[in-house]
């Protein structure tokens, strides 16, 4: 409608008026091209003249998006791009969904032979994509039409249509307010199983979209409290957890991402691959143009269903032979990104359980092993260690986003679950149960009951090769905090000695305490995946303890241990708790003659035995917190405190703690703050973990202290009797009392 009335104005205006306006407004005679395209549009017209003026429309537009794309996605403004503004305000937008509703129709509804050709329709996706990409409002109103989002995906069946559809839906997705419900596209289940696998690669790209929870971009939102009010109004499952179920429902769909992620790329690469990676990539912008690419490279027939449904044809088609051996890889690399994301989405949603078992089935995992000193991991010499931008931690690099998200993925997929195994070969679980049996300590029953069917292959599993690699990663590389992540969640949950061994034989310690101490680091985000790894490594384990104090053999470098401790306790506090937890163990373990030993050598267990350091460590963690911000990075805080005074309480100590506070208080001038503050994040502890499973059993299996001592102790601490000599409220004078304030309410 809107179109037709903008081509009554301009055919109103005489032809000399028009083209002295088009002159002086600079229109580069889009109007009149729009006019001419336009009544090329009618039913009975010939359709061939309209494609003309698209081609002419669409030549314009192209050179300001691609500019828009190499000048780093600059914020859109009219006065920068003139032909796209100009194309829209004149009706170019509703003149191309004309003939994209009038394929749809002939298709669909008349069951006709169609009077819109391919080409055509693919011009005028490239028309809409072009006006997405430097006009936001463009985006926004096809965003809003979900008629017109659904339809987009229907346009997919069509293979010769699909790179401009899936490039379309995908920047409009981007901004759409309300998440798209996957269960609403017509016969989805069908549509995914007529992809080929370069085609299920790129609809990752946008189901990436469709399946991770918004990002809310405001801290407060992100707050635990706000979090959990959040939760209690929304109590069904969200759109994107809705969506996950949705993908999990199509049969083969996790076979064949497991196909993508694992197969494997032509190695011979020239000497310059990485100059030609940072050429190719200063313009191409996402994984959908390298296809654009390949796909003007070449105008050969189309294949065969048949053989376009292999996943194997991508790599040996005569196109793939015809582009640079770079380029093949970056473009694998590029797919793989996408799949590895949605595979990690998947397993961190609801069907953890259900997605670990396919994973497993598929052999997820010893397929990334093959590829991990051939693509993942690839070796390179010094001089040509060089990403885009001279800058080897820019996350502008496809290869360094592919690393990035495999360690996520590994992350992911070992934290906490059984399954975790898999990532060791035969030997490596052999020797896990050497460990045990030397140790004479029953296996771990999830070692026991590995499918050895389904682990690892060759001389190494894939946490030993990243175990390597992670050693030979300089200071400040990024992948550090990636890597001992993935590391730590392997060690995570109810702590083993025999994985803990596996890794202190492969020098894990000392690598990390070489970071910590001596390689200069200053990265607070690689310095507490450090800490946390080092937590998980050393818990309970007197051999850790023993090899530490062997590193830190002098003053000086303990300082600087303790140094980086302090310097930021948010980070640090997950290993104090495993340093205090792990001295309470060994101090109820004085039979055994190498734990006294150590014991009396250690000078980190001497150190976190004095009473002072530990109430230091109390005093600081109850202040650096309040309910209001506390986050998921920080509420550790408020545990690790939790767990010195469960163990005070334990030797009947808590009034000491307690009273060591209240004194606290005063001697800072603040009577009451400390002590207030505590008592409601501790009412908030409860509401926060009473209610939720996982969160409890990660609890209990951390610390080794059942969750029934954790909520009792909390209770105990919050008694209202003010003759309790272990209740908070004991300890707070009554002018400074400040606990019937509802904080959690507000």
């Amino acid at each position: 409608m809107f179109a037709f009335v903008v081509y009554g104005m301009i055919k109103g205006l005489p032809g000399g008026l028009l083209q002295e306006r088009d002159k002086r407004a600079k229109w580069n005679g889009i109007p009149t091209l729009l006019q001419k395209l336009y009544e090329s549009s009618h039913p009975n017209s010939d359709l061939s003249h309209a494609h003309t003026f698209l081609k002419l429309l669409l030549s314009q537009l192209s050179v300001e998006a691609m500019s828009f794309v190499t000048e780093d996605r600059k914020t859109a403004q009219e006065s920068t791009f003139p032909n796209t503004y100009t194309f829209d305000l004149f009706g170019g937008v509703d003149v191309s969904l004309t003939f994209l509703w009038r394929y749809w129709t002939e298709i669909n509804i008349c069951a006709s032979v169609t009077t819109v050709n391919d080409d055509l329709v693919k011009d005028c996706l490239s028309v809409l994509y072009n006006c997405c990409i430097c006009t936001e409002g463009v985006t926004k109103s096809l965003a809003a039409r979900d008629d017109f989002v659904l339809f987009l995906f229907t346009l997919m069946t069509n293979k010769k249509t699909f790179l401009q559809t899936a490039t379309l839906i995908e920047d409009i997705l981007g901004v759409k307010k309300e998440m798209i419900q996957l269960e609403g596209i017509p016969n989805l289940s069908g549509l995914v199983q007529s992809f080929d696998q370069q085609q299920l690669a790129n609809f990752c790209r946008i189901l990436s979209v469709t399946i991770s929870e918004p990002d809310v971009g405001n801290d407060d939102k992100h707050t635990l409290l706000a979090k959990n009010a959040q939760q209690k109004r929304n109590a069904s499952p969200s759109r994107a957890e809705v969506n996950q179920v949705t993908l999990l429902s199509i049969p083969g769909f996790i076979e064949r991402l497991c196909k993508l992620a694992t197969r494997k790329v032509s190695e011979a690469t020239g000497a310059n691959f990485l100059q030609e990676l940072e050429d190719w990539y200063t313009w191409l912008d996402n994984a959908l143009v390298l296809d654009a690419l390949m796909q003007m490279a070449t105008e050969e027939p189309e294949q065969s269903s048949t053989e376009s449904s292999d996943e194997s044809s991508l790599a040996t088609s005569p196109l793939r032979h015809r582009l640079p051996q770079s380029m093949k890889i970056v473009h694998e690399i590029m797919y793989k990104v996408e799949v590895l994301y949605v595979l990690c989405v998947l397993l961190m949603g609801r069907q953890r359980n259900q997605v670990h078992k396919m994973l497993a089935e598929f052999r997820l995992i010893p397929g990334l092993n093959n590829l991990f000193d051939k693509l993942i991991w690839r070796k390179y010499t010094v001089s040509n260690h060089v990403v885009h931008g001279q800058n080897e931690n820019c996350d502008c690099s496809p290869e360094i986003s592919f690393k990035i998200q495999f360690l996520r993925l590994l992350q992911s997929f070992s934290d906490h679950h059984e399954n975790k195994y898999l990532l060791l070969n035969s030997q490596e679980l052999n020797e896990l149960s050497a460990i045990s049996m030397k140790a004479n300590i029953p296996e771990v029953e999830a070692l026991v009951n590995t499918d050895r069917s389904l682990v690892c292959d060759g001389k190494k599993g894939l946490l030993t090769r990243l175990l390597t690699v992670m050693k030979r990663e300089p200071p400040d590389s990024s992948f550090r905090f990636w890597q001992a992540r993935a590391v730590e969640s392997f060690l995570r949950g109810a702590t083993s000695y025999a994985d803990q061994m596996f890794l202190l034989k492969r020098g894990l310690l000392e690598h990390i305490l070489f970071c910590i101490i001596d390689s200069g680091c200053t990265s607070r985000d690689v310095l507490q995946s450090y800490f946390d790894l080092l937590g998980e490594l050393m818990k309970f384990n007197i051999d850790a303890f023993k090899r530490f104090n062997k590193y830190v053999n002098t003053p000086e470098k303990f300082q600087m241990f303790l140094t980086q401790i302090n310097s930021s306790l948010v980070d640090s506090n997950m290993l104090v708790r495993c340093i205090v937890l792990s001295l309470d163990r060994f101090e109820s373990q004085t039979e055994d003659v190498k734990v006294v030993e150590v014991l009396s050598e250690c000078c980190l267990l001497s150190y976190m035995a004095r009473v002072e350091n530990r109430l230091s460590f109390l005093f600081r963690l109850v202040n650096i917190i309040n309910v209001q911000t506390l986050t998921q990075e920080n509420v550790s805080c408020l545990n690790t405190s939790l767990v010195i005074l469960m163990l005070a309480r334990r030797k009947a100590k808590l009034p000491f703690y307690l009273n060591a506070l209240r004194e606290k208080e005063y001697a800072e001038k603040y009577p009451g703050c400390l002590l207030n503050n505590f008592h409601n994040l501790l009412r908030f502890w409860q509401r926060h973990y009473l209610n939720k499973d996982k969160d409890s059993t990660c609890l209990e299996n951390s610390s080794c202290i059942p969750f029934s001592y954790w909520k009792e102790t909390v209770s105990v601490l919050l008694g209202s009797d003010r003759t309790s000599l272990c209740a908070i409220a004991s300890y707070i004078d009554e002018p400074f009392m400040d606990l019937d304030r509802d904080l959690l309410e507000d």
